[in-house]
């Protein structure tokens, strides 16, 4: 990314150029649309993705502002700090708190697939905010590893092995953008070529679910399955693990259901 062209240097002066920036970028247009996309504009400016990426190589890297922006609660300027924060600086505590800030899809799935999923210790929050009861913190959990997995990022394979695990035990989990977090990264795992089997026998058995989100999972996935070849993986450094975790059916729990059904997105 760009380095830092504004003449603003203290985090303070660079994210009131930040936002002035965004106002100046915004419409009402942009705004009121936002709606149809499931995705709330109590705190948004009306600022389109291309012209958020456009500030941010304008801006460059910085921990800081990254932070600053954050905490205005701005829709706009939090997707902004996806894009301007520095990964190396990103912290298991940084994650959590901003993870416990999700009040929406688009949010949710840009932090996790431009920033998060480039933390080492990412795989060890998807298996945390796999068990979270709010409906955004636990999409979170597979948003990131669909992430993971489209990048190529799990270094350890027996980790797809363990992803595996995780969308099985709470496919059960009928909220919206759960489900839909979850077929993502059942069919982010199965787009790989060294996966493709394990994954089509999870989406088998959750196809065949008396759940009937499982049931929706599993065969959304299965159709993708069947209209698209796998991808070819890159090698991995770590040894290959066995598959086990994946053919075996893991110990079924049922799944939190503290908040209602929202609309369908598009994610």
């Amino acid at each position: 990314m760009a380095a830092r062209t504004s003449t603003a240097e203290t985090p303070k002066a660079r994210t009131q150029f930040a936002l002035d920036w965004l106002r100046d970028h915004a419409s009402e247009a942009a705004r009121a649309g936002m709606a149809r996309f499931a995705i709330p504009s109590d705190h948004a400016l009306g600022v389109s993705m291309k012209d958020i990426q456009a500030l941010a190589k304008q801006l460059g890297r910085d921990h800081d502002l990254a932070a600053a922006l954050w905490s205005t609660g701005v829709y706009e300027a939090r997707m902004l700090a996806a894009y301007v924060e520095e990964p190396e600086q990103v912290t298991p505590a940084q994650m959590d708190r901003w993870c416990r800030d999700f009040d929406n899809w688009a949010v949710c799935d840009t932090l996790c697939f431009v920033l998060f999923d480039r933390a080492p210790h990412a795989f060890a929050k998807v298996v945390q905010w796999s068990s979270r009861r709010d409906e955004f913190q636990k999409r979170a959990a597979f948003a990131l590893l669909a992430s993971l997995a489209l990048h190529g990022r799990l270094g350890d394979e027996s980790l797809y092995a363990d992803g595996l695990a995780l969308i099985e035990r709470e496919a059960s989990d009928d909220r919206n953008f759960v489900k839909k977090g979850v077929n993502w990264a059942l069919r982010a795992i199965g787009r790989r070529a060294d996966w493709r089997t394990e994954a089509t026998l999870v989406a088998k058995r959750l196809a065949g679910s008396d759940e009937a989100s499982a049931r929706w999972i599993g065969k959304d996935a299965l159709r993708e399955f069947a209209n698209q070849p796998p991808k070819a993986s890159k090698k991995a450094p770590a040894k290959k693990a066995t598959k086990k975790a994946a053919v075996k059916a893991p110990q079924k729990r049922s799944a939190g259901r503290t908040v209602g059904s929202r609309p369908r997105s598009t994610a």
